[in-house]
């Protein structure tokens, strides 16, 4: 064993038979929630019950829960959620569009904040469900030399079912490891001066460039049940508030912009008003020109490509809709990798 003696001993100095030790590092990684590996019917069905098996995602009884999800739902879902995969399939790379954006988005914040900080900073990504596993790229860090990581769910709103899930994962790899690592979690950045800004830029962009101005913006974050608010959820409040700055910032009054939300799941009742009726009724009461954005969203993905893009868009153009123009998500935008960058610095004071 080593004594508190030798344990302060610079690496050179260490016993011939002391366990080798890394140089020490400080990691980043960054986390978002995952993407099938394949459209094909058993890669849809291993995501698929992963991610409707997380009781933060799902939290009714397992009991009743798991026969439903396992002999109902993961013999049909995979098929239709497959289709929708196959129709944003990024087929060059053979990957889903969250994947290759997520990599660009991670390959941008290395070399940033290697400008920053110098080559001590190893930042890397993984997924909530799929792969890479979070689990895989603790490990990968930790076998690198990182004795502290900071931890940061690519989420600007926090939710249970989004940020906190990706935290439980985190800490359940670290349960794992003989010589856990110091551990930070990055708190939501919903509400960043330049996070909104990077938004009004990206939305007077696409303004600027659409072949006729928009009626209203559509600010479309994913749903989730209206229940989690009433237990303390916060992310219908921190929703909200990103609409009213970002509102703000661009200086327009509230008929200019609306809060809605999108992918309902399941009988209860969600956060409303929902996305897809919401845009049927203004095509219905005359505002026939409208962009969406997603600002819940840090990376383009099924989401957005296909539920928005795809049937949001038939919703309001079957209601008599003309223009429809989805903003893409900030993704690896130089405003985007500058206020992710922006966050980890700051959140890698007293490390560095």
């Amino acid at each position: 064993m080593t004594d508190q003696k030798s344990a302060n001993l610079p690496l050179a100095a260490a016993p011939a038979d002391h366990p080798k030790v890394k140089a020490p590092k400080i990691g980043v990684l960054m986390s978002n929630l995952g993407t099938p590996d394949n459209y094909d019917y058993w890669s849809m069905r291993r995501y698929l019950g992963e991610f409707l098996s997380d009781r933060r995602v799902i939290d009714y009884s397992p009991w009743l829960w798991q026969p439903l999800l396992q002999l109902i739902i993961l013999t049909k879902r995979p098929f239709s959620s497959g289709a929708a995969y196959k129709s944003i399939w990024n087929n060059e790379a053979n990957e889903s569009p969250l994947a290759t954006i997520t990599k660009a988005q991670t390959e941008a914040v290395r070399v940033e904040v290697a400008k920053r900080h110098g080559g001590e900073v190893m930042v890397e990504y993984c997924m909530r469900y799929g792969n890479p596993s979070t689990q895989s790229v603790v490990q990968k860090m930790v076998d690198a030399g990182c004795q502290k990581i900071l931890f940061f769910p690519l989420y600007p709103q926090y939710a249970g079912a989004t940020s906190a899930t990706a935290n439980d994962e985190f800490f359940r790899s670290l349960m794992k490891q003989t010589w856990q690592p110091t551990a930070r979690t990055v708190s939501p950045y919903y509400d960043r001066p330049d996070y909104i800004n990077a938004l009004a830029n990206s939305i007077e962009k696409a303004y600027a460039e659409a072949e006729v101005r928009p009626d209203v913006l559509v600010c479309s974050y994913h749903g989730v049940p209206k229940r989690y608010l009433m237990q303390g959820d916060p992310y219908h409040c921190q929703c909200q508030k990103t609409t009213r700055l970002l509102k703000e910032r661009l200086g327009w009054d509230d008929t200019q912009i609306v809060t809605t939300f999108q992918s309902k799941f399941g009988p209860e009742q969600w956060l409303q008003p929902y996305t897809v009726e919401e845009v049927a009724r203004m095509a219905e009461k005359g505002q026939k020109n409208i962009a969406v954005c997603a600002p819940a969203f840090s990376a383009d993905c099924i989401e957005t490509l296909e539920e928005i893009n795809e049937e949001i868009k038939e919703s309001f153009e079957h209601a008599g809709g003309e223009h429809f123009n989805y903003i893409p998500c900030l993704n690896d935008s130089e405003d985007h990798i500058a206020v992710l960058s922006n966050v980890i610095s700051e959140n890698l004071q007293g490390w560095i």
